[in-house]
């Protein structure tokens, strides 16, 4: 997995200029996209991730997306006045504010992402965790209330909706429940990465809202082994909301996913110069 120094200013032309034997090397292989960020809250980069999710399926490949939406959720908690905190990254979810992820993730952030898609070409089909059980979850330990971790996961439900003969392109919110229906809020990383898992996936693109995993000095990692990503969790390079990001590209790699690309979704084709260059777009964890 050799790499080229990290570019930027690609245009898809040039992209797909070199792109024939990366193509051929995805061709009908799974690509899990963690869509995140503030990149979400912006109509023009949402349109053209869109586009350029239409451009994987159209080009072969076989494109899931899941979605977060940290920063609209805490907008609306902030509007419907109910306090909540972070532990380790990862967001203190009591009933109360299930209930309102559930309603921006399942609701407007999905249906969203579905039209962008829509109007770019594509047929895409929004579900969340919660369907055909996709994602079972239980709690992560009890300080986190209702924020959940995967137990089980059933992927059946996208292997029908991204069959050759239908080809739809499945849009997720992590959004799922327990055994007994009760609804868990998961980090939309950890879903990405366990999705990715159970399918086999040759990539797993987490997008986020910086270039990627960082040095203590703040230098842009362009390539790392699973015991890399395990020694900056350990020395505290990695800190906030990286740690679960990292953790889940460690657990991916190690559980059948070639390989884990985290990357600044902000970054015009960063997805497409990622998958058909040997340009890095960000930090490549494998």
């Amino acid at each position: 997995m050799q790499r080229r120094k990290n570019e930027s200013g690609w245009t898809s032309a040039q992209v797909l200029s070199e792109a024939l034997p990366f193509i051929q090397r995805h061709a009908g292989r799974w690509v899990v996209v963690k869509f995140g960020g503030h990149a979400m809250g912006d109509a023009d980069l949402t349109a053209a991730f869109a586009r350029d999710i239409v451009m994987l399926r159209q080009t072969g490949l076989r494109p899931v997306v899941v979605h977060g939406g940290g920063p609209q959720i805490g907008s609306m908690l902030e509007r419907l006045q109910i306090k909540t905190e972070f532990k380790d990254g990862l967001r203190v979810s009591d009933m109360e504010t299930v209930g309102v992820a559930e309603m921006v993730l399942s609701g407007a952030i999905n249906k969203s992402i579905v039209s962008a898609i829509n109007v770019a070409g594509g047929k895409a089909v929004g579900i969340s965790g919660r369907d055909a059980r996709l994602i079972t979850a239980k709690p992560v330990n009890a300080d986190l209330g209702f924020t959940g971790e995967p137990v089980n996961i059933d992927v059946s439900v996208i292997q029908t909706l991204a069959h050759q003969d239908a080809g739809f392109i499945p849009v997720i919110s992590p959004i799922s429940a327990d055994a007994n229906g009760d609804g868990y809020n998961i980090n939309a990383d950890t879903a990405a990465g366990v999705i990715a898992s159970a399918l086999g996936a040759s990539r797993l693109m987490l997008l986020t809202d910086i270039e990627g995993v960082m040095d203590k000095d703040k230098n842009l990692l362009t390539d790392l082994s699973v015991a890399d990503a395990k020694s900056l969790i350990a020395d505290g390079t990695a800190i906030g909301g990286m740690i679960p990001k990292l953790t889940t590209a460690i657990d991916a790699v190690e559980t059948g996913v070639e390989a884990v690309v985290i990357l600044d979704g902000r970054r015009a084709h960063g997805l497409l110069v990622e998958l058909f260059t040997d340009v890095g777009a960000g930090t490549l964890i494998h």
